[in-house]
């Protein structure tokens, strides 16, 4: 039994929860009791990494809040797991296609990683949130190795998407002779609305890098994806492709919402910032210390709601709550071509083949020549 709620289709049946995430020439998909990751090579043959899961939140994990830092976690460990894995398999190919031309007349000199290249490496984390669907569940394990990546990258997070809003807030601030406070409600706007401007021009500017906007491409083909199976539609290319590119469990979303949601916690969070008396410089200091082990209350709040708005807004006047959302979506979902629908589509039928019974949960690494290789034998599956 999944702690995840069941998602009810327009046809009124309940089908086990089935989240989803872009990857560098591949989708990963998760349900309550496996994960599959597809990726396509340059050849045109998918590698279908699987492993079967279970979901971290249980007992007190499974309490409203608690939960969501939990899933906050859980997103960013398997999410840039399996980011790395299509990275791995795409490096390869690359590497191979540079022998080819080259042949077997002595060793190539390595190039040089290109600017856009470290800003896409430092962004796989960021990535991963962007187009995750804000509910993972497994037990990704541990990579030691690549836990130092992992820190520089989520510290390259804090400091574009919590220092920098503040410093240009107060930047602003001074400039106009504003006269706000760091502790009132009209300086967290400020810093909200900086912020936002931020977050929307660095999808934009990421965006341009060719290997991100192909996975924001698989991000488009996840989401149509996910919808042809909560629609309770047969997983083909042609139900897909008429689907939509915006959902309102992606991550995108939440991270939209997180930055609204910190405008309430930051506010109240300012009248407690004391006056030492050490001028403007060391309050905004003083106050990003502060904020950090705020961050996770924000998480949660965030998670909370957003399960809320998924749930009970998606028709009817209340759909207008999940427009912020949708408007920024539509900067980090392109729409796919047939061949990354057929990736998004396999990842799916590989989880979906373990919840109808057809295969065991299994940790292996397998090729496929073609997306007609896999099949569902049995029909959807209805939530337990």
């Amino acid at each position: 039994m999944s702690n995840q709620p069941a998602v009810i289709g327009p046809d009124g049946v309940a089908r086990p929860y089935i989240g989803g995430q872009a990857l560098i020439e591949g989708v990963m998909m998760r349900s309550p009791h496996s994960f599959a990751a597809v990726v396509r090579r340059r050849n045109g043959k998918l590698v279908v990494k699987e492993q079967p899961m279970s979901d971290p939140r249980k007992g007190k994990l499974a309490w409203p809040f608690v939960r969501g830092v939990v899933a906050l976690g859980e997103a960013l460990k398997l999410g840039s797991r399996a980011l790395r894995f299509s990275a791995e398999i795409y490096e390869k190919d690359l590497e191979d296609e540079e022998a080819a031309r080259r042949g077997k007349a002595g060793r190539a000199d390595k190039t040089a990683p290109s600017s856009s290249s470290w800003i896409a490496a430092l962004s796989l984390p960021i990535v991963a949130l962007l187009t995750s669907d804000g509910e993972p569940a497994g037990q990704s394990g541990t990579d030691g190795k690549r836990t130092w990546f992992t820190v520089i990258s989520v510290g390259f997070a804090l400091l574009l998407f919590v220092a920098l809003p503040q410093a240009f807030a107060e930047g602003t601030n001074a400039l106009f002779g504003l006269g706000l406070d760091i502790r009132t409600a009209g300086f967290q706007l400020l810093t909200a609305a900086a912020k936002l401007s931020i977050l929307v021009g660095y999808m934009l500017a990421i965006r341009r890098i060719p290997e991100i906007y192909r996975v924001f491409q698989y991000h488009g083909a996840e989401h149509k994806s996910i919808y042809t199976y909560e629609c309770g539609e047969g997983l083909t290319v042609e139900n897909a492709r008429s689907k939509t590119t915006l959902h309102p469990r992606c991550g995108t979303t939440f991270i939209v919402m997180v930055a609204l949601v910190s405008i309430l916690v930051f506010t109240a969070l300012g009248p407690f910032l004391p006056e030492l008396g050490l001028g403007k410089f060391a309050d905004n200091v003083l106050f990003f210390l502060m904020k950090l082990p705020f961050l996770p209350v924000i998480a949660a709040i965030t998670f909370e709601l957003q399960r809320l708005f998924a749930r009970y807004c998606t028709k009817g006047p209340l759909r207008a709550l999940l427009w912020p959302g949708f408007l920024v979506q539509k900067i980090t979902t392109i729409e796919p071509d047939d061949e990354q629908l057929e990736v998004a589509l396999a990842a799916l039928l590989v989880t979906l083949r373990i919840e109808t019974g057809a295969a065991q949960p299994k940790d292996s690494e397998q090729t496929f020549e073609s997306f007609g290789e896999l099949t569902l034998p049995a029909p959807l599956p209805a939530a337990t």
